[in-house]
């Protein structure tokens, strides 16, 4: 599927976002969040449809370089000053992680099959799920985390992916669905330190579940690791 071009009204020179002096720079997962995060806001503000949405989305997290990142938000308002900077002040008390423990990046792909990750496990800063006529578990109960705040970016095509969450955890949605669910329970954790888990991406003929799950909690995990 050709990359969208949304070009009829070029976004200020000096508007976050990708570079246009360098397009052919190669993207970052944090160019990839950025864009996402604009794109998320706009929906919110009703300047795009979920459909819209959703494609745009799709092509925000197949993009290769900053190039590719710009045309899918040159139509948009740039973000309010300041504005990326609200979320990671909400948890200032947890600092990064001294060593590199988690990967930052898992994928979990599930094609005609299931796949998982549950358990005591260590959590990286991105997740990305895939399935594609089958089902992805993500069960973060039991997870050690060791970021202040986690992506996980899912993509359900004729497919399910069910995430489940410590009950004393933020939890944002910035997914949407087409002919499909994408149903997150969000939630603010009373904590002022609490890990923050975003879910992002799209369902198409899918369906995408993220809720808390009651008793357990992140503090008794820590106590244990």
């Amino acid at each position: 599927m050709d990359k969208p071009s949304f070009d009829k009204h070029p976004r200020p020179a000096d508007a976050d976002g990708p570079a246009d002096a360098a397009p052919a720079l190669r993207a970052s997962d944090v160019d990839r969040d950025r864009v996402a995060d604009i794109l998320r806001e706009a929906l919110g503000e009703g300047r795009i449809t979920a459909e819209e949405h959703a494609e745009r989305v799709g092509a925000v997290y197949a993009a290769k370089t900053v190039g590719e990142l710009e045309p899918l938000v040159r139509d948009l308002p740039a973000p309010v000053a300041g504005a990326a900077a609200a979320r990671p002040a909400e948890a200032p008390a947890r600092p990064a992680p001294a060593s590199a423990g988690a990967a930052d990046t898992d994928n979990v792909v599930a094609v005609f099959g299931g796949a998982s990750r549950k358990g005591r496990w260590r959590v990286g800063r991105r997740t990305n799920a895939f399935t594609l006529f089958g089902g992805v578990e993500i069960d973060l109960t039991e997870a050690v985390f060791e970021y202040p705040e986690i992506v996980i970016n899912v993509t359900a095509v004729f497919g399910g992916v069910e995430i489940r969450v410590p009950e004393n955890v933020t939890l944002r949605c910035g997914g949407a669905a087409v002919f499909g669910g994408f149903d997150v329970k969000a939630q603010e954790a009373p904590e002022a330190n609490a890990p923050v888990v975003v879910i992002t991406g799209f369902a198409f003929f899918g369906g995408v579940d993220a809720k808390p799950r009651r008793g357990k909690r992140l503090k008794d995990l820590r106590a244990a690791g």
